[in-house]
C-alpha cells in the first residue's frame, strides 16, 4: 500500500516525466492576491500566469500545494471533526498548461495516473458542462472521457454551472471543469449518482478537478461578453488526502497515514480508543488532528496567534482544538506534542517545519497555557448566563456577553458558538458584530485601490521591459531621463514649484523601501529644477517611484536630470541594517534557535528589530546580545555578497526571513558568523558599525518581542545622554557622579526608616483613645433597617492602615457595615467593609460604587471587602454621609 506521500511523489514524477516543472509548494500566504488570507487552491500561486501578468520560463508545472480553507461554503470550521473529508489544512495536487496543451491531453494523461495508481475502475465517475445560459455544453470533454475511458452515458455524466463550471470571478479568465469522483461502499450506484456521502463517508467523493480555461469574460458597455481565449490553458486540483483514502481503502481522510499518526497520538494522550465513528470522542480526536497540522504550518510561516487577521484565525484555530482537548479530559498541555508528530510526519517533504520546530512547540504550548488559565473562568461565566438565562426563559446568548467572553477570556465566538449549541442555545451574532466592529475593520482584508495600482501600472508601461533598474549597490548618483511624472494621484507631463510628485526613471540609485529597510532619500535636479526627494517605494512589482516635492522651477516628462542620493543619511541605514543581521545571529546564540526575525525596520536614527521569543529578556540576556555582537563588529569582517539560486543559498545555510518573498535567484549577505538573505544596503565592513547599543526592549505581541538599538553616532548620542542625566541626577542630590549610587542608597535607607516611623505614628492614631480613635468612632454608628453602620473620616491614609481600621471597627460593632475614608493629598481613600453574615443584604462591592460616585472615583471588591478611590477631596464628607442612604437603599 502507498503511503501519502509516495502518491505526492508519483504524482509530481508522473507529470515531470511528461515535460512539467515540479514546482515547490508556495507560502500559505498569497504573495499576488491581498484579497486572500491563506492559498486557498493549488492553482493561487500561479493566478499572475494565468491572467498575463506574469511570465515564466516554462509552460507546463506540477505542485502539491499547501493550503488551507477555513471559511466559506467549502469549509465552515465546525464541519471540521464530524465530517470524514473536511480539513482546515490540505494538500492540493495539481498540473498546469500555460497555453500550451489543452482539454485532450489532460484527460489523457488524468486517466493514464489513474490506471498508473491501481483504482479500481467500476468506482469511478466523469463529469462534464452540460451547458447552462449563453455557454454550450462541453462535448468535447464529455466524448474524450467516453473515448479513453470505453465508459457509456451512465459513468459520464452533465451537471450544471454550479458544480462544471469554473471562473476567477465576474470578469476574466473562465471555463468548463470536469470532475473525477471514486465510490466509498459496497457496489457503486451509477443511477442515483450523487456527491452526497454519509456522515462515515461512504457514497460518492470528488477527488480530482479538471478545469478548462477556454473563455474570457469582459465588461463591454456595461454588459458581459464572453469570448474565447486564443490560447486555452488547464488548471487542475486533486486533494491528496482525499486521493490516499482511494488507494489506501479507507472511506475517511482521518483514516490516511498522515492524519490518522496525529489521531493516533490524541488517543494516547487522552488516555482514549479512536473508534472513528461520530461520537463525540471520536469528533474531538479529528479536530485536533486537523488543527494540530495548521498550527504547525502557520506557525512555521511567522503567523503566530493574536486578536486580528491571520494570527486570530490561528488562535479560532488552536483555542478549537484546546477545547476539544478539554472535553476529552486531557488535563495538561497537549497541543504542542500533536504539532512535533506533524513536524515527524511532514517534515521531509516541508523542511520548514524542521526548521522552526522549537519555534512551534513553543509558541504552540504558550498559546495552551495562556488559553487553559482562563478557560475555566470562561465556562464558569458562561454557566452563570446560562443559570441567569434558564430564570429568564431565554435562549438567545446576548452579543455583549459573547463579546466579553472574547475581550476578557479570549473564546473565539465560534467556541462560545459550538458551547451554547451543545446546550440548545444560540448565540446573537449580530450583537456580538456590532461589539467588535472595530476590531473587525482592522482585520478586514481589502483589495489594492484598482484605481491607484492603474496609474502606477501606466507608468511602469513607460519603462524599457517594464523593470526598473536599481543601480544603487554600486552608485549613489546617476543620470537620467524623466520617464514618468504622477501628481495629485495622475499622470501628467508636467509640475510646478510646490507640487508634490512621483518621478519614475529607467534607471535609479535610489532604494525603494522594502526588506524593513526605509526608502533613500536625497535631491534630484539640473539647473532649472530642483527636487527634494523624500521617500521612495515599490507600489507594484517592476517599479520605483521617487517621492518628494518641486522645490524649485517646472519639471517635466523628457527632462534629463541628476538623481543623488543622500549619501550621509543612507551610510546610517547601511550601518543600522547591517547591525541586525549580527543581532539576529546573537538572538539565537544567546535564546536559541526559536529566535527568529518577525519584522524589523531600519532608519538613519535607529533600528527596531521584532523576534520570536515568549518571555522578556532578562538584563543579563540583553547585556551577552550585546556583547556578541560588539564583539564581531569588533573584528571588522567584510561583508560579502553573492547572488545565488535559492537552492544554492539553503544549501549554504542562509537564514530566511518569515515575511519576505524570494525568487528563484536571490542576493546573501555574509558577515562573520551571520549568512542572510538579503536586497537590502550594508555596510562594507562590521567594523563601520561602530557601538550597537541596545536602548530598550518590549512585547509587541503573543510571542513576539521587540528591542530597539542604535549604532555609530547615534550610540554616542544615547551614550552621551545618558551621561548628561546622571550628572544631572548626581547634582540634585548634591553629590558627584562617581558616588551617585552610594548616595541614593542611604536616602532610600532614611526613606524607608521614615516610612516606618509614620505608619507607627498612624497606628497609634488609629488605636487611640482621644477624638480620632476606635472608641470614638464606635459612637458614630447609626442603625439602618436593622443594621448597625458605620461612616468615618480619618487622618490614616495607608490604604493598609486603612483596611486594620474598617476591620477593627467591624469586629468591635458586630455584625455591621463600616465606611471609612481618607485625603492623601489630593487623592481620597475609600474602603468598606461587610461582616459576612449581612452579605446577601447589602454587598460591599455594591456599596462602594455609590460612594465613590461622591468624590468622582470608582471602585470594586468582594461583598464583604471592597475599595476605591477618588480625585474630590472637597467631597468626602459627603460621601462618608452617603453610606447611611446606601444601605436604606
Amino acid at each position: 500500500m502507498k503511503t501519502t506521500a509516495q502518491i505526492r511523489d508519483h504524482f509530481l514524477e508522473f507529470f515531470q516525466a511528461r515535460d512539467h516543472r515540479v514546482v515547490p509548494s508556495a507560502s500559505l500566504i498569497p504573495q499576488n492576491d491581498p484579497t486572500l488570507m491563506f492559498n486557498n487552491a493549488g492553482m493561487v500561486p500561479f493566478k499572475d500566469v494565468f491572467t498575463g501578468k506574469e511570465q515564466r520560463d516554462y509552460k507546463r508545472a506540477t505542485s502539491s500545494q499547501k493550503c488551507i480553507r477555513i471559511s466559506g461554503k467549502h469549509n465552515d470550521l465546525e464541519e471540521v471533526g464530524p465530517s470524514p473529508r473536511h480539513q482546515t489544512f490540505f494538500e492540493m495536487l495539481g498540473n498546469f498548461s500555460f497555453g500550451d496543451y489543452f482539454k485532450e491531453e489532460a484527460i489523457v494523461m488524468a486517466w493514464e495516473f489513474l490506471k498508473e495508481l491501481d483504482l479500481p475502475q467500476d468506482r469511478l465517475i466523469f463529469t462534464y458542462f452540460k451547458g447552462e445560459g449563453d455557454v454550450e455544453p462541453d462535448y468535447e470533454a464529455r466524448d474524450l472521457w467516453r473515448k479513453v475511458t470505453g465508459f457509456g452515458e451512465e459513468r459520464v455524466v452533465g451537471l450544471g454551472a454550479a458544480d462544471n463550471f469554473w471562473s476567477m470571478g465576474d470578469t476574466g479568465p473562465c471555463g468548463p471543469c470536469s470532475e473525477i469522483y471514486f465510490f466509498n461502499g459496497d457496489r457503486p450506484d451509477y443511477k442515483n449518482f450523487s456527491d452526497e456521502q454519509t456522515p462515515e463517508g461512504l457514497g460518492w467523493m470528488e477527488i480530482w478537478n479538471l478545469v478548462f480555461m477556454q473563455f474570457e469574460r469582459r465588461l463591454v458597455d456595461g454588459n458581459i461578453e464572453t469570448t474565447r481565449l486564443p490560447k486555452p490553458s488547464i488548471d487542475t486540483g486533486a486533494g491528496l488526502e482525499r486521493l490516499a483514502t482511494t488507494v489506501q481503502g479507507v472511506t475517511s481522510n482521518y483514516g490516511v497515514d498522515l492524519l490518522k499518526g496525529l489521531v493516533d497520538i490524541t488517543a494516547e494522550i487522552s488516555k482514549k480508543k479512536y473508534l472513528g465513528s461520530m461520537a463525540n470522542d471520536d469528533v474531538s480526536m479529528r479536530v485536533i488532528a486537523d488543527h494540530a497540522r495548521t498550527t504547525a504550518f502557520l506557525i512555521s510561516e511567522g503567523i503566530l496567534p493574536d486578536r486580528t487577521g491571520r494570527e486570530y484565525v490561528l488562535r479560532r484555530v488552536m483555542r478549537r482544538a484546546i477545547r476539544h482537548g478539554h472535553r476529552l479530559g486531557i488535563q495538561e498541555p497537549f497541543l504542542h506534542r500533536v504539532t512535533e508528530r506533524v513536524v515527524e510526519t511532514m517534515g521531509e517533504q516541508y523542511p520548514e517545519l524542521r526548521e522552526r520546530s522549537e519555534l512551534i512547540a513553543s509558541i504552540t504550548e504558550a498559546e495552551e497555557v495562556r488559553f487553559r488559565q482562563t478557560i475555566e473562568r470562561g465556562l464558569g461565566l458562561l454557566d452563570d448566563r446560562f443559570t441567569q438565562m434558564k430564570s429568564e426563559q431565554r435562549t438567545v446568548l446576548s452579543g455583549s456577553d459573547a463579546f466579553q467572553l472574547y475581550d476578557t477570556y479570549g473564546f473565539p465566538v465560534d467556541l462560545t458558538d459550538v458551547i451554547c449549541k451543545e446546550r440548545g442555545l444560540t448565540v446573537d451574532l449580530k450583537g456580538y458584530d456590532a461589539a467588535l466592529e472595530a476590531a473587525r475593520k482592522r482585520s478586514e482584508f481589502k483589495g489594492v485601490d484598482q484605481a491607484v495600482e492603474s496609474v502606477y501600472r501606466d507608468a511602469l508601461a513607460s519603462v524599457p521591459d517594464e523593470q526598473v533598474e536599481f543601480t544603487g549597490y554600486k552608485e549613489d548618483s546617476a543620470e537620467g531621463s524623466l520617464l514618468a511624472l504622477i501628481a495629485g494621484g495622475k499622470l501628467t507631463d508636467r509640475a510646478a514649484a510646490g507640487d508634490k510628485v512621483e518621478l519614475v526613471f529607467a534607471k535609479t540609485p535610489f532604494y525603494a523601501e522594502s526588506g524593513g529597510q526605509i526608502g533613500d532619500a536625497g535631491l534630484i535636479d539640473n539647473q532649472e529644477v530642483q527636487v527634494q526627494v523624500t521617500d521612495t517605494q515599490k507600489p507594484v512589482d517592476g517599479l520605483i517611484i521617487h517621492r518628494g516635492v518641486v522645490k524649485e522651477g517646472n519639471i517635466q516628462v523628457g527632462a534629463s536630470l541628476h538623481l543623488k542620493v543622500d549619501e550621509a543619511r543612507r551610510d546610517k541605514i547601511r550601518r543600522n541594517h547591517s547591525a541586525t543581521h549580527l543581532v539576529h545571529w546573537a538572538l539565537r546564540q544567546v535564546l536559541g534557535a526559536h529566535a527568529q526575525q518577525k519584522g524589523s525596520l531600519v532608519g538613519p536614527d535607529r533600528l527596531r528589530f521584532d523576534f520570536t521569543h515568549n518571555s522578556a529578556l532578562t538584563d543579563g540576556q540583553i547585556a551577552e546580545i550585546e556583547r556578541l555582537a560588539n564583539h564581531e563588529i569588533l573584528k571588522a569582517h567584510g561583508v560579502q555578497t553573492e547572488v545565488l539560486t535559492i537552492e544554492e543559498a539553503k544549501n549554504k545555510g542562509a537564514m530566511m526571513i518569515f515575511e519576505e518573498k524570494y525568487g528563484d535567484v536571490v542576493r546573501m549577505l555574509s558577515m562573520g558568523p551571520s549568512t542572510e538573505l538579503c536586497g537590502g544596503l550594508h555596510a562594507r565592513s562590521t567594523g563601520e558599525i561602530g557601538l550597537l547599543k541596545i536602548v530598550s526592549e518590549q512585547g509587541v505581541a503573543a510571542g513576539v518581542r521587540r528591542l530597539f538599538a542604535t549604532t555609530g553616532e547615534g550610540s554616542l548620542q544615547y551614550v552621551q545622554e545618558l551621561e548628561n542625566d546622571w550628572t544631572k541626577a548626581a547634582d540634585l542630590v548634591k553629590t558627584t557622579p562617581e558616588r551617585l549610587l552610594d548616595r541614593l542608597g542611604k536616602m532610600l535607607d532614611r526613606q524607608k526608616s521614615l516610612e516606618k516611623e509614620v505608619e507607627t505614628l498612624q497606628k497609634k492614631l488609629m488605636t487611640g483613645g482621644g477624638a480620632g480613635g476606635i472608641d470614638a468612632m464606635l459612637e458614630k454608628a447609626r442603625e439602618v433597617n436593622g443594621i448597625k453602620v458605620l461612616g468615618v473620616q480619618t487622618e490614616v491614609s495607608d490604604r493598609a492602615a486603612l483596611r486594620e481600621m474598617a476591620e477593627q471597627l467591624r469586629d468591635k460593632l458586630g455584625d455591621s457595615v463600616v465606611l471609612v475614608g481618607a485625603a492623601d493629598g489630593e487623592k481620597v481613600a475609600l474602603v468598606v467593609t461587610v461582616s459576612k453574615a449581612l452579605t446577601k443584604q447589602v454587598r460591599a462591592g455594591d456599596l462602594i460604587k455609590v460612594v465613590a460616585a461622591q468624590v468622582g472615583g470608582s471602585g470594586g471588591g468582594r461583598p464583604d471587602m471592597a475599595q476605591a478611590g477618588g480625585t474630590d477631596v472637597a467631597g468626602l464628607p459627603q460621601a462618608i454621609d452617603s453610606i447611611y442612604s446606601a444601605v436604606a437603599g
